[in-house]
């Protein structure tokens, strides 16, 4: 298991994927666009939305940091850009703690399986702890 802190932008991730992966000298980081993601009909991607970044993450020194942008509309305000990340290879671990978090708590994201994981939610726990959850195989 692991807890991993995961950073919010305003439509500039890329920029600042690339600065931190150069000040930390770290690998080219594999940077994931809303765009790359599998097309839904119902759910299509507004043009303005392809090029922003849906996910990227960096190892530094032995510590994942994760990076997203927002989708059109949702912006983050400084206080908000910060979520933590659950990030486990035991699917039930995953289900067990986003129920817990969610006691009390605003749900954000049900589980579900997307393109990029078998299980994955996001829940603001009753302290306004902003959480990810993800199974990873």
């Amino acid at each position: 298991m692991a807890v991993d802190v995961y950073l919010m932008f305003n439509g500039n991730c890329r920029e600042a994927v690339e600065f931190y992966a150069e000040a930390f000298q770290t690998e080219t980081p594999h940077i994931m666009t809303f765009g790359d993601a599998p097309s839904n009909p119902e759910h299509p991607v507004p043009e303005e939305a392809k090029d922003r970044v849906i996910h990227a993450r960096l190892n530094i020194e032995g510590s994942n940091v994760m990076f997203s942008d927002t989708f059109p509309g949702n912006e983050v305000e400084n206080g908000n850009n910060i979520t933590l990340a659950f990030v486990s290879k035991n699917m039930d671990d995953v289900k067990s703690v986003f129920h817990k978090l969610s006691e009390g708590g605003t749900v954000e994201m049900e589980l579900q399986e997307t393109f990029f994981s078998k299980c994955y939610g996001k829940v603001t726990d009753k302290f306004g702890i902003g959480w990810q959850l993800s199974h990873e195989e």
